[in-house]
């Protein structure tokens, strides 16, 4: 029994310490290997270690890669100035941050990760459905991040080894040297995460740093060869701040919030390693709305710079290192990509999937297994196809996460807070018998709110028309279901609202089992 926990009113199965966290009584043992291996066991107290510093900084290695850079670019090209990009980012963060907080609550409290927690809403065995949702969504973005990161170890070394390897003979349209980068940056992704997750924090503790320092550098860099920032600081809004821009502010904040949904639902499956709710609060609260924020800054007036150098904006910061004159100097931009496309991919993409495959099949598949069955998915996916039709890729796939992943996000929300009020049964999230294994492991309340939900955030998708009057995407132009195509740029919005409230109403007359 740990020191300074004590049973609480539940039962005697579980202890309650000072500051509110519980951990299971030191007789019950979970040996249920249909539900339970050595990964998805909650984490005893004493190795609950995780810090405010070691979640700034988690945060601060995932928010700063490739994509987060080049979100503002986007944004700008919708017609936005820069204070209006970076004003977007921040808010829509600062929404993401509010179910970031609620979800990994649980995990600090029971020290249980994201597959577990589901277990409490969708029962023990109907968990499987959102974890193999968002197991789904890593497995791609791992592969796609993982091939980005290939690509920029295959552009920078070809600035500095010479022609030769940017011009190697080609495999499958590819040069061969981009294959063998690709297959290195993999490798080293599973390498790190296969010694767990205490490998992973150190990792974050010294990666998040390097890399602010390398976006600083670049900056530092480019305002030397620039003379100072360029016009671009300077462009009007092409939308004003009239209809135009509140047309096109809504579905981007949708967007900028869908970015990280994703964590926003495994997110216990880090904070289940806190060493207080204090630690992931302010973590979380300091690392990831400022991050994203102050690197949409940054990537704007790295931009600015390059556009008064090489006359025209290069917001791909790959591209733009690669124009760098200093062998050392690509050498070290190269690193920082490394470091940082490294510290996002393992941390945002391989956490989850690896949790929730072995909670697919605890029996058979660890946490180790489970990271290697994500490589493994993330190759066979074509990722190279996945990123070179992006009109496909993001109108069909990335398109609809924020709003499916948002309903998932409403039912736990709904489940722990409203109807449990944070209070959980540890033992019986493990058990085929007790009160979350519902009708034959599965709670149909959650999966119907689930359904109902994911039509109003997702049915109305619709693909918009270009200058020329071509469609932009696979989807009509008037919605899947033409009158729910209003609700389309609130997808994440009307997802976890409504299926919040649905599974209130659903599960009212429950109130005693909880």
């Amino acid at each position: 029994m740990s020191a300074t926990a004590q049973p609480t009113d539940l039962t005697s199965r579980q202890l309650t310490a000072p500051d509110g966290r519980v951990e299971l009584a030191p007789d019950v043992v979970l040996d249920d290997p249909r539900f339970a291996n050595g990964d998805l066991l909650p984490v005893p107290l004493e190795k609950r270690r995780w810090t405010t510093y070691n979640y700034m900084a988690l945060w601060v290695g995932m928010s700063h890669c490739i994509p987060s850079w080049t979100l503002a670019s986007g944004l700008v090209a919708l017609g936005m100035d820069w204070k209006q990009a970076v004003f977007t980012i921040a808010l829509g963060n600062l929404i993401v941050l509010v179910p970031m907080l609620l979800n990994g609550h649980a995990g600090t409290k029971y020290g249980i990760p994201f597959p577990v927690f589901a277990r409490a809403s969708f029962g023990v065995r109907g968990a499987n459905l959102p974890a193999m949702m968002r197991a789904a969504v890593a497995c791609a973005w791992f592969g796609i991040q993982t091939w980005i990161g290939g690509s920029g170890i295959f552009v920078l070394a070809g600035k500095a080894f010479g022609h030769g390897w940017a011009n190697a003979s080609t495999i499958g349209g590819y040069a061969w040297t981009l294959w063998l980068s690709f297959l290195l940056f993999w490798v080293l992704e599973i390498a790190i995460i296969a010694r767990g997750m205490e490998t992973l924090r150190r990792f974050e503790n010294w990666a998040a740093p390097f890399v602010i320092v390398g976006a600083v550098a670049l900056l530092v860099w480019i305002t030397v060869k620039a003379g100072g920032f360029g016009p671009l600081l300077d462009q009007p809004s092409a939308l004003g701040w009239g209809s135009g821009f509140w047309k096109v502010f809504f579905p981007s904040l949708m967007g900028m919030i869908g970015f990280w949904s994703t964590l926003s639902l495994n997110i216990p499956d880090f904070t289940r390693f806190g060493g207080s709710q204090r630690a992931q609060l302010w973590g979380q609260a300091l690392g990831l709305p400022t991050t994203m924020t102050l690197f949409a800054l940054l990537s704007v007036l790295v931009t600015s710079g390059s556009q008064a150098v090489y006359g025209a904006p290069i917001w791909d910061p790959i591209e733009l290192a690669g124009k760098m004159d200093s062998i050392p100097g690509t050498l070290f931009a190269l690193l920082v990509v490394l470091i940082a496309t490294l510290s996002t991919n393992i941390a945002a993409n391989v956490v989850s999937p690896a949790y929730d495959l072995a909670h697919l099949l605890p029996r058979f598949v660890n946490f180790r297994t489970g990271a290697l069955i994500t490589g493994v998915i993330g190759i066979v996916i074509f990722p190279w196809k996945l990123y070179s039709n992006p009109n496909v890729y993001i109108f069909t796939w990335l398109g609809t996460v924020g709003g499916l992943l948002g309903t998932v996000s409403g039912i736990l929300i709904a489940d722990y807070w409203i109807l449990r009020r944070t209070s959980l049964h540890v033992d019986e999230l493990y058990r085929e018998s007790g009160r979350y294994w519902y009708a034959g492991g599965w709670n149909w309340r959650a999966v119907v709110a689930l359904l109902i939900g994911a039509v109003l955030a997702v049915g109305g998708s619709y693909s918009a028309l270009d200058a020329k009057g071509v469609k932009q995407g696979p989807f009509p132009v008037h919605g899947l279901i033409p009158f729910l195509k209003p609700l389309a740029d609130y997808g994440w919005a009307v997802g976890l609202a409504s299926a919040m409230l649905l599974y209130t109403l659903f599960s009212l007359n429950r109130r005693e089992r909880v």
